[in-house]
């Protein structure tokens, strides 16, 4: 294995994500470099921004495929700086707790033997990534509820800490019983629209938090921004709403707006916080795009991937 950036394969790995097991991979992920027969290297994050940084290195030095080893933040700095790069494929091996990047190509959040053939097929799709003033999401955008709930587990800027899915199923009832929509403006292809924003979310992917499908329709390379609009709810309305999330029927509720848009604008009376794949920030104006095809992702065409058809 070489321990230089000179390497085909790089795969970078966030030891924090889920809660250390993403540390834990580094010995398969060797025995899949020495059963390939890979020229490869791996190596470890210290802290935010080096994912982004390695990745960039390994690319510049020549690297085919930059792998993520970790959750969905993990492979939101990495993709981020290999945007636009058509000589690098991106991989992800799914380490994280939430891992709801991963859904959208067909692998399941913890890799069997099969995936692992799979993925060393390294079939390729170029994928959509969107922005959000001007900081990029492969997955989704969170307004309102959701981003309450990444609120509350807010540990220090740019990272949210989940503490586990127990925690976070707590944060979730205690928004639920306590959160109060905030009214926006929001500007799209659609036109312009006041409203009170209970969960506005915006997607490249179906899946967030691990369960909860708020965009079931999204495609991942068709060059729209799946929009899912709920407006402000009674508590039995947002128990109602939430139980329906799960399978996706929500879209069906009269109190849901579902929509597809290439770009949209919104603007709160005061700024609010917001999550890109499930990371945190907090703004009051937010400009929202898309750039179509924008990387190259492994993917697995046989798994229920959220793709055009092959």
């Amino acid at each position: 294995m070489n321990n230089t950036y000179n390497v085909d394969w790089a795969f970078i790995i966030n030891p924090i994500a889920g809660n250390g097991f993403a540390k834990t991979l580094e010995s398969k992920i060797k025995d899949q470099i020495d059963k390939r027969q890979l020229s490869a290297s791996i190596v470890f994050t210290k802290k935010k921004g080096d994912a982004s940084e390695l990745a960039r290195s390994f690319a510049d030095s020549g690297a085919k495929y930059v792998i993520a080893v970790g959750g969905d933040g993990t492979y939101n700095e990495i993709a981020g700086s290999l945007l636009n790069d058509k000589n690098v494929t991106v991989g992800i091996i799914p380490g994280g707790t939430g891992n709801d990047f991963i859904q959208i190509l067909g692998f399941p959040n913890r890799f069997e033997a099969e995936h692992w053939d799979l993925f060393f097929e390294t079939h390729t799709k170029p994928i959509d990534v969107g922005f959000c003033n001007g900081l990029p999401f492969m997955n989704g955008l969170g307004l309102g509820f959701d981003a309450e709930v990444a609120a509350q587990n807010y540990t220090e800027p740019g990272e949210v800490k989940m503490g586990g899915k127990n925690k976070y199923l707590f944060q979730i009832l205690k928004t639920l019983l306590f959160y109060k929509e905030k009214r926006m403006t929001v500007l799209s292809a659609e036109g312009n629209v006041e409203t009170d924003c209970f969960i506005n979310t915006v997607s490249i992917g179906r899946r967030f938090a691990g369960d909860f499908l708020l965009t079931p329709k999204a495609i991942a390379n068709d060059g729209l921004l799946d929009v899912c609009m709920i407006k402000n709810l009674s508590l039995l309305k947002r128990i109602d709403i939430l139980t329906k999330v799960p399978k996706g029927t929500h879209i069906n509720d009269k109190k849901v707006h579902y929509y597809q848009s290439p770009h949209l604008e919104m603007e709160f009376e005061k700024e609010v916080p917001f999550h890109l794949d499930g990371e945190l920030h907090f703004s009051r104006y937010f400009k929202i795009s898309l750039m179509p095809e924008a990387m190259n992702v492994i993917y697995n065409p046989t798994g229920n991937h959220f793709f055009s058809k092959d």
